[in-house]
Formats: C-alpha cells, structure tokens, sequence
C-alpha cells in the first residue's frame, strides 16, 4: 500500500511540473483579429501617418496581406504595420507566404523580401520621408527556384548588435535557415529578451541568435547622408549612438513583393524580469528563456 502511495504521489507530482511547464493558450495574445488593422499604424515614405496608401495593407479571409493591386511602380513606397503597443521582453510568434510576383519598380534584391521590425521606432516618431524605422529586421526571403536562400535573417537599420561578443559589421547577417520555396506558409518566431538576447526561430528550429542590441552603425554615422535617406531628425539619432535597444515596437514590413500573414500572436515576458512578479525568473531568462512561460505574467499585488 505504502508503494502504491508513493508511486501515484511521484505520478500526480510529475503531472503537475508538465502542466506548469506547457503555456497557458490565454498567456498568447493575438496581435491581429483576422477581421480589420484595428491596433496597428500605418507609415509608408511620403505619405502622411495611417494613410493605406493604394490598400497596400488589406485584410482578406483572416489573413492579414499585403498587397499592390492598385500599383502601376512601386515608386519607393517602402512601408510598415506597426503595432500600437511597444513590449521589451516577449515571444513573438507568427506564419507568412510570399505570393504572386514583385511590383514593378521594386529593386532586384526585394524579390521574396520582407521582414517584421523588432524593437522599432513607433510610426509617429518617423520622418514623412523616412524609408526604414530604426530597429532590428528579422528578415523574411523567400527561395528564387534556384540555390539557397536562408530566410530568419537579421539586416540592422540604424541598428548593430553582437554576437558571441564581437560587433557584427555587416548590415545583414545571415541565418542557418532551410530554403523555402514557392507560395508555402512558413512559420517563424522570435524570442527577444530586452537588450540581452535574441533568437530568430524558423519552423522550431533556432536559426540565429545575437546579443546587446544599440542604437548605431548604418545611419546613425557622422558620414551619412540623412538627407538622401529622408531623414529630418539626423543629429538627435547621433546622440543616441551606443543607447542599448531595450524595447520598441513590432512592425511589419511592405517591401514591394506581395506577402500575407496570419496567426500574429505574442507572449508577454516582461514578468519574468520585474523582481515584483510572481513570476520572476531572472534565471531563466539569461539561461533558458523558455522556462519563464510556465506561469503567467502576472504582477504581485503586495
């Protein structure tokens, strides 16, 4: 009896540890409705803020697009859907499909290309002209039929970063990723853990992670010409140089290829990090960030 005891204990303790370590599906909150652009900004270069110019951002069937049906040439309009919301400490998970064919006018290295911004600017703090918000871009390629073609990437606008400790020069930096071919759904997540860590993962695999996210290289240098970038606010981003990126918005990105998304969904992690937290992790979150999902984010009352 005493056996029998202590095996459906060790059984009902083991229960309970998987259930503490599988999320919640009410910590997930959607970012997208499937229905309108309700909680999001719209900013696309030379037009003034939320104007959707041509319906470049349409949602259809659940399914959040962009599109350029009513482009004759892309003209520049590079653009971006922000969310109204800045977070810090989050997993961000979502699926897309490059579909169709480039816009004419786009360049020669947009085909297949996109990306969703991480610790962006906001829209409201972009020059009118401004191509590309200041942030991290976990860059979205899809495979040109030919060769390999990672996607998960990571390209640096007014942004660098480190990776096992050294600075990375180049402005993008390329993932281990597989190539996907075609109009398939490919699904991507990032794991952003303030100005500590981030990791870019494609279809569960982790393909790029880096460190120390700042402020500086690309155009924020004392030899760039912010005003051929259409950049009016050049010298306050000069400041700024070396402030880490600790938060920011997540945006997605209008590039000239068509490209739709769906099932844009976040987990909030910024409990993990408040010592006030019931769920605080410090822990966890240098060393295995999963682990800080188990409980909800939830902030002690006393």
């Amino acid at each position: 009896m005493k056996k029998i005891l202590i095996t459906t204990l060790c059984l009902v303790g083991s229960l309970t540890v998987l259930a503490q370590r599988k999320p919640q599906t009410a910590d997930w909150k959607s970012l997208f409705n499937g229905k309108d652009l309700s909680g999001w900004d719209i900013k696309i270069a030379g037009q003034p803020l939320n104007d959707n110019y041509k319906n470049t951002f349409v949602v259809e069937n659940g399914i959040l697009r962009i599109k350029y049906d009513e482009y004759q040439n892309f003209d520049g309009k590079f653009g971006h859907l922000y969310y109204k919301k800045p977070y810090s400490y989050y997993k961000l998970r979502f699926q897309y499909r490059f579909v169709g064919k480039q816009t004419p006018g786009g360049a020669v290295w947009n085909e297949r290309n996109s990306g969703v911004m991480l610790h962006s600017q906001s829209a409201q703090s972009l020059s009118f002209g401004q191509d590309f918000p200041v942030s991290l871009e976990l860059q979205l390629l899809g495979g040109l039929n030919k060769g390999e073609r990672h996607t998960g990437n990571l390209c640096t606008p007014g942004t660098q970063v480190y990776q096992k400790g050294g600075l990375l020069l180049d402005h993008c930096n390329d993932s281990n990723s597989k190539t996907y071919h075609g109009d398939q759904w490919v699904q991507a997540e990032a794991i952003v853990l303030g100005d500590s860590i981030i990791h870019h993962v494609i279809e569960g695999d982790t393909v790029l992670t880096y460190e120390h996210p700042e402020i500086g290289g690309g155009f924020v240098s004392k030899d760039y010409d912010f005003k051929a970038a259409h950049i009016d606010n050049g010298d306050e981003w000069l400041k700024k140089d070396k402030t880490p990126l600790k938060s920011g918005y997540i945006a997605l990105q209008a590039e000239s290829h068509p490209i739709d998304f769906r099932n844009i969904e976040i987990l909030d992690l910024e409990g993990c990090m408040n010592p006030k937290a019931l769920n605080y992790r410090p822990y966890f979150i240098k060393n295995n960030p999963e682990k800080c999902i188990f409980k909800k984010v939830k902030k002690a009352t006393n």
